[in-house]
């Protein structure tokens, strides 16, 4: 397995617009607007102007954009100052930055740490 600076990344510039799904095993950042489903093993990175309308599944994601859509994120999830979600959220662990607008619910999974404290 690659390491971490060795990883593949993919990314949206400002001035793209993709109309349909994104998936891969990468890490991804964008920047421009996505109208599709996000599937992406990696960490997903979404800019302060970056659209994402559909539902996303990453790995773990910093968000400052907005999703109109559902998340499900297997790690961390961290919505910046800017950032908005307009869907659910799914995720081991949840930050929500001052400023940030979450409207949905949210699921929280026991993570393997909190399983044995039980």
């Amino acid at each position: 397995m690659a390491s971490k600076n060795e990883q593949e990344f993919t990314q949206v510039g400002r001035n793209v617009q993709v109309n349909g799904d994104i998936t891969g095993k990468t890490d991804l950042r964008i920047a421009g607007k996505v109208y599709g489903n996000v599937t992406i093993d990696g960490e997903l990175i979404l800019e302060k102007l970056a659209i994402i309308d559909g539902d996303v599944k990453c790995g773990a994601a910093i968000l400052a954009g907005v999703i109109k859509g559902n998340v499900d994120c297997k790690t961390k999830l961290i919505l910046q100052d800017n950032a908005k979600i307009i869907g659910n959220v799914k995720a081991n662990q949840l930050v929500i930055n001052e400023g940030a607008v979450f409207q949905g619910s949210c699921d929280m999974n026991e993570t393997p740490a909190s399983k044995k404290e039980k």
